[in-house]
């Protein structure tokens, strides 16, 4: 196979397939392509077994400032209403409860001050406090067989999508490919990218394409190959993978998420519990964080991958020794090392479920074989620093996405500039509808006017 085209995209995750939406549903791009290694689409971190399942509003994450939740709600907007308009089976997504807990004077305390001082109520009309009675109604196992004598608070919210992202990626490429400017490539691996006088030509192990402009969304080897093109030279990778711990019971143990407050100064997300997208049964404690020297979970032929991206110099070396220095964070990587080792791991990750769902013992839970993904935090050499959230690298007519997390959650928002940049590359011959592409996804996002009753009940089985 060969082509020519106006667009490829190279990766075919939720990042990747959210820009192949966008540009070929709202551009009037004359011809694009996606191209995937996988044999399907979505098949390795946006897989749901591979992720949280979590659409990142910003309200309920305490590891985010009223700053980067200002930037995350109208991209988890775009992706909810989008969701809310293409999937009214719920097929691709569950809405459910959520919040955030604070047990004990302190973590109310705070809890408190987020909400009212530091303007996280004002920010998101749906969010609202409440305490041990109302958790127990949306939440019974939450509080059942905790202290009395504790103060809780919650701030909860029923915009508690969760998501399965696959799936999602899928019906993004469906949708693109009504358009007959598309061409979707799977089973097709990037062998190289060379530039042209006009563009770019990709080889492939399936053949050559040749095109004006590229975007590399293809995660962690997005680094990769803009490595390979000269780009992105200052930047290596921390590549953490997550695990979960599930627990499977006939009534489930959750009826929503429900996060506990962030650990001041670690860069992760707090452990939390979901229901899974799928099934109410089961619920999923998560996520760890340990450091993997590969850029794709269990393949243990992206190790030279890794080391291509990691580039073996001082500066790297440097780098991460500064950052693994920090007395807050080596403990907590040397502590999730320990949770995937077998019977240890359990009895050391069961505080933090017991800190959702007093109740749970040993035997209730057990690590989930075959869940998790590699989340590529980037590491600036120049300052010897992680550089939290996305990465983005523009070069000459090509974009090269890196998206930790909240990538998915951000995918439309992100789909949405770079369409702009890649109008800009291509010249005036083509427009971008942004009013078409809003109308069809965040003008679909339910608003707290919507409703008389801002009170979320447990779900129904069909939500399930």
């Amino acid at each position: 196979m060969s082509g020519k085209y106006d667009l490829v995209i190279v990766g075919g995750g939720i990042s990747g397939a959210s820009l192949l939406y966008t540009t070929a549903k709202f551009t009037d791009i004359d011809s694009i392509a996606l191209i995937e290694k996988e044999s399907e689409i979505a098949a390795i971190n946006s897989h749901h077994t591979n992720n949280s399942q979590t659409l990142h509003f910003g309200d309920i994450e305490t590891n985010y400032t009223l700053e980067k939740a200002e930037e995350v709600k109208e991209a988890a907007e775009l992706l909810a209403g989008y969701l809310e308009n293409h999937d009214p089976d719920r097929e691709m997504h569950s809405k459910r409860s959520k919040m955030v807990l604070g047990v004990g004077d302190e973590e109310v305390a705070e809890l408190e001050e987020r909400y009212e001082d530091e303007g996280f109520g004002d920010l998101f009309p749906k969010l609202r406090p409440i305490g041990r009675e109302e958790i127990a109604e949306l939440e019974p196992k939450v509080v059942e067989g905790r202290d009395p004598n504790k103060e809780m608070l919650a701030l909860q919210t029923p915009d508690g999508y969760v998501v399965d992202y696959g799936e999602t990626s899928k019906s993004f490429v469906d949708e693109a490919r009504e358009e007959a400017t598309v061409d979707v490539y799977t089973g097709t691996e990037v062998t190289d990218i060379t530039p042209t006088l006009d563009g770019y030509t990709i080889e492939t192990d399936h053949g050559r394409f040749d095109c004006d402009a590229t975007v590399v969304a293809a995660g962690s080897h997005s680094l990769q190959m803009a490595k390979e093109l000269g780009y992105g030279q200052d930047k290596v990778l921390l590549p953490i993978a997550g695990s979960f711990f599930l627990a499977d019971t006939d009534d489930g143990l959750l009826n929503g998420k429900v996060y506990t407050l962030q650990m001041k100064k670690l860069p992760f997300a707090a452990v939390h519990g979901d229901a899974d997208v799928h099934d109410g049964s089961i619920t999923r404690f998560g996520p760890t964080a340990k450091l993997v020297p590969t850029l794709e979970r269990g393949r243990i032929s992206t190790v030279k991958d890794f080391l291509d991206v990691f580039g073996l110099n001082a500066s790297a070396f440097l780098s991460y020794a500064n950052i693994l220095s920090d007395r807050i964070l080596l403990p907590y990587v040397l502590r999730n090392l320990l949770y995937d080792i077998p019977e240890v791991g359990r009895k050391q990750f069961l505080p933090h479920v017991q800190k959702v769902v007093p109740t749970v013992e040993l035997e209730d839970i057990e690590r989930a074989k075959g869940y998790g993904g590699v989340r590529p935090q980037i590491v600036d050499t120049k300052n010897k620093s992680l550089d939290m959230g996305e990465a983005k690298i523009v070069g000459d007519d090509i974009i090269f996405n890196i998206t930790p997390s909240p990538g998915a959650s951000t995918c439309l928002k992100n789909a949405m500039r770079d369409t702009h940049t890649l109008l800009d590359f291509l010249g005036d011959d083509y427009e971008f509808d942004e009013e078409a592409f809003r109308e069809e996804t965040i003008g679909h996002f339910p608003r707290a006017d919507d409703s008389d009753d801002p009170k979320v009940v447990a779900p129904s089985a069909d939500d399930d």
